[in-house]
């Protein structure tokens, strides 16, 4: 029995558990933040989905690194590659991330969400690597184009209401701001309805 344990929780050979576990940890807390941002905007794929998907793909990466250590039979022609596996999580993120995205008649939603899927998966496969600064980095650019930018975008294509024009027209009075309109004619009662 002891042997089966000893194959079940081999230790890790590319890296000590506790880098292992500190490289989820920070995968997981900047999936976090860019799942907190899309949460905070009510998008279906929000802080839960952004932290599983850069956590799985750090571990992802974590198995591939130690797969490189894998020792073979010397008979048996083993080739590892672990940009396959690499390939194969960005594949599987962006299905995810394509699934995020609704077309609806005329209206596409959820591309940037779904972005931002893909984004939490590279972050996670950096943080994976042991490049923790790069991961950290890309997450604050992304955090910084979904927040900053998204308000920005938001302010250039936001128009007055109607409700808005309206108060406006009447707060400035009969003539405008300037006074420049005459007043509507005097009606009588005689004339019949407005039309």
């Amino acid at each position: 029995m002891p042997a089966i344990l000893d194959d079940l929780f081999m230790p890790l050979q590319s890296t000590s558990l506790a880098v292992a576990a500190a490289r989820l940890a920070l995968a997981m807390a900047l999936g976090a933040a860019l799942g907190w941002e899309r949460e905070r905007s009510a998008h279906a794929a929000g802080l839960r989905t952004h932290m599983l998907i850069s956590l799985a793909a750090a571990l992802f990466t974590l198995i591939a690194m130690e797969l490189t250590y894998l020792r073979a039979d010397e008979d048996a022609s083993m080739q590892v590659d672990p940009l396959r596996l690499i390939e194969a999580v960005t594949a599987g993120v962006a299905f995810l991330a394509a699934g995020s995205i609704i077309l609806n008649g005329g209206t596409v939603r959820g591309v940037t969400t779904g972005a931002s899927m893909w984004l939490a998966g590279a972050i996670g496969l950096a943080a994976g690597t042991g490049r923790g600064t790069l991961a950290v980095i890309a997450a604050l650019m992304g955090l910084l184009i979904l927040w900053l930018v998204g308000i920005l975008a938001e302010r250039s294509t936001r128009r007055p209401t109607d409700e808005a024009s309206r108060n406006l027209a009447h707060s400035a009075g009969p003539g405008g701001a300037g006074g420049s309109m005459p007043p509507a004619p005097a009606r009588d009662a005689s004339d019949g309805p407005p039309r």
